[in-house]
């Protein structure tokens, strides 16, 4: 089995100059979010239909797809035969399109075995919606209620705008029916497109079976045509991502404000905390998740706390803390039991295990031990206006307050920095380091 993804159109009405496809939901775009859904389906080669902006939403797949390209948009149709050289006779070819992000790999594999359970040609899935305004319309003949036709919206004639029964655009064909269908298909419509669910009437009329699967769920297919929709998509996609957390043992205090994506992983007992934002992440058990953070491409291991703070493509230890109001860079490594407290900024640094640095603190390009405390406002000077140096912390230092340590710089082992020092060369093992300017009293200066 082959599948088809139409994702041609630019999306005139998202107002954006990305195609449609390449808006994002949850961290993803919507094309990959259906690739996605594909490929959990077991269906390994897909063929995506490109148009407006085709080298962008090419580079924003990250899969192995193929490509055909859709030069001019002259309907669904049109489109699918794009694909033809990748299509075969004796394989089955299901075809959707690349804004429905929450159609599901079970309805796609009960699609494939309806289709051929029934011996279909085609197999078209339904929906029923409350408001099927814009959708066109799966017609049944009254005296037996056996699929016949399927109605655009801008064709229906009078009384078929009450049917409530909506063709979601996703198909399964017989490969050899839809090859011979995509070329008798005529643009006879108020839009002057080639319509693919023409190839149904062409299929049926050759003495072949078509048949409809109604799907259960009519939000599974909920198409993204503007921001307003891209929103309840990604509302939709958000509810059922949290509840299979909570299904597995997260506790989410509030799931309606709980933004996590497809890629995170939560172990038992962890607590989620409002307004958290997780993405390509992984949280071990027992940990809590605090209000307003934002965790990016990381890995907390277990009986970790973070609150109000942001952590990016780094990782934190067992049982340490972060925050309030730290910032983790790219590229730290926190150890277990470790203190980032508040107003400390790590990047690109290694902090060896239960190392502390309570508060208004920068660690950047540095390698600390363990045991280590820095001080209030120690900064490691990294930076000399053309190059970046790093920092060598090692075991059971002592950094007293507002110390400057001056890249590239090390401090050996069990050594104590007094506070208010700018180092600017190496402190031995247990070593007690001053470098600071005697104090000096200028009595009556003021009056002077």
């Amino acid at each position: 089995m082959k599948a088809i993804v139409l994702a041609a159109g630019s999306g005139t009405r998202m107002k954006s100059n990305l195609p449609k496809c390449m808006h994002k939901i949850l961290g993803r775009t919507l094309l990959n979010t259906v690739l996605s859904a594909l490929r959990e389906a077991k269906i390994e080669e897909i063929i995506v239909i490109t148009g407006y902006g085709g080298e962008r939403l090419r580079s924003s797949v990250s899969m192995d797809v193929k490509f055909a390209h859709q030069a001019e948009q002259k309907g669904t149709g049109h489109a699918v035969s794009m694909a033809s050289e990748f299509l075969n006779e004796d394989e089955d070819i299901l075809v959707l399109c690349g804004d429905t992000p929450l159609v599901t790999a079970e309805t796609l594999q009960k699609l494939a075995e309806t289709h051929a359970r029934e011996g279909n040609a085609i197999t078209v899935v339904s929906a029923r919606i409350d408001n099927p305004f814009g959708y066109g319309r799966i017609i049944r003949p009254a005296t037996d209620g056996q699929f016949l036709r399927i109605v655009e919206h801008k064709d229906l004639e009078e009384g078929q705008e009450l049917v409530n029964e909506i063709n979601t655009s996703v198909y399964m064909f017989n490969g050899k029916a839809l090859l011979d269908a995509l070329p008798l298909i005529e643009p006879h419509n108020a839009a002057g497109e080639y319509y693919l669910p023409d190839a149904l009437e062409i299929i049926q009329s050759n003495g072949l079976k078509a048949g409809v699967l109604l799907a259960p769920d009519s939000g599974e297919f909920v198409g993204v045509n503007n921001r307003a929709q891209l929103f309840q998509a990604a509302e939709g996609l958000k509810k059922r991502i949290n509840e299979k957390h909570m299904m597995n043992g997260v506790t989410i205090i509030d799931p309606s404000s709980a933004w996590i994506s497809h890629d995170v992983t939560i172990g038992a007992d962890t607590v989620i905390y409002p307004g958290v934002i997780l993405e390509n992440t992984r949280v071990g058990e027992n940990c809590v998740i605090g209000p307003n953070t934002r965790i990016i491409g990381s890995d907390i291991s277990d009986f970790a706390e973070i609150d109000n703070s942001v952590v990016l493509d780094s990782s934190v230890g067992e049982y340490t803390t972060v925050g309030p109001f730290a910032y983790l860079r790219p590229h730290s490594r926190v150890g277990a039991r470790c203190k980032v407290g508040d107003f400390v900024e790590v990047k690109n640094t290694t902090l060896g295990d239960g190392t502390k640095a309570s508060h208004l603190t920068y660690i950047g390009d540095s390698d600390v031990g363990g045991g280590v405390n820095f001080g209030c406002g120690t900064v490691t000077v990294n930076y000399d206006g053309k190059k970046k140096f790093r920092t060598v912390i090692e075991d059971n230092a002592f950094i007293g307050c507002n110390t400057n340590l001056i890249a590239p710089v090390t401090v050996k082992e069990g050594a104590y920095i007094a506070a208010g020092s700018t180092i600017t060369d190496d402190v031995p093992e247990k070593a007690l380091s001053i470098a600071r300017a005697r104090q000096v009293n200028k009595e009556g200066w003021i009056k002077k």
